[in-house]
């Protein structure tokens, strides 16, 4: 499975497409399969699009992490699950469903962001105001990422 990483910035076309930027699809591990799988975030306002190769693990982790039985955890799923598939075209374009540009406001500009086994797609001004925030960086990379005794037990 690919690691995808990086930022471009890309256009949407008239008719909901992007082009696949040169740098991101060099990442991607595309043999005769073109399909993804673009579904609503929900932890940002954005898109997460998955090769369908990574988005079938991503259900595998979900199927053995819930409970199938309990009403919560079927809801999650489903949730997680709800999307579309899309192919990217002869000429490296991706159309992004016109209900999923419009919930999370996407109209011309956007930014691909590479985060590990999905890619991100933003609004470029939701985007820049997400990495304008007051967000306190070296806190959080000091909480999260510092090993302490009680991290090691």
């Amino acid at each position: 499975m690919a690691l995808l990483v990086g930022v471009e910035y890309c256009k949407v076309d008239a008719q909901g497409r992007i082009k696949m930027p040169v740098a991101l699809k060099k990442q991607l591990e595309l043999s005769e399969d073109l399909r993804f799988f673009v579904r609503r975030s929900i932890y940002s306002e954005c898109l997460e699009l998955f090769t369908y190769e990574a988005f079938q693990i991503e259900v595998g982790v979900l199927q053995k992490s819930l409970n199938p039985y309990d009403p919560e955890s079927k809801r999650l799923y489903r949730r997680f699950i709800e999307g579309n598939m899309i192919e990217l075209d002869g000429f490296d374009r991706l159309l992004l469903p016109d209900s999923m540009r419009k919930q999370v406001h996407i109209t011309k500009d956007v930014v691909l962001l590479g985060a590990g086994n999905y890619l991100e797609i933003w609004n470029k001004e939701a985007y820049e105001k997400t990495s304008a925030d007051s967000f306190d960086y070296q806190q959080a990379a000091k909480k999260l990422l510092s090993k302490t005794e009680e991290n090691d037990r």
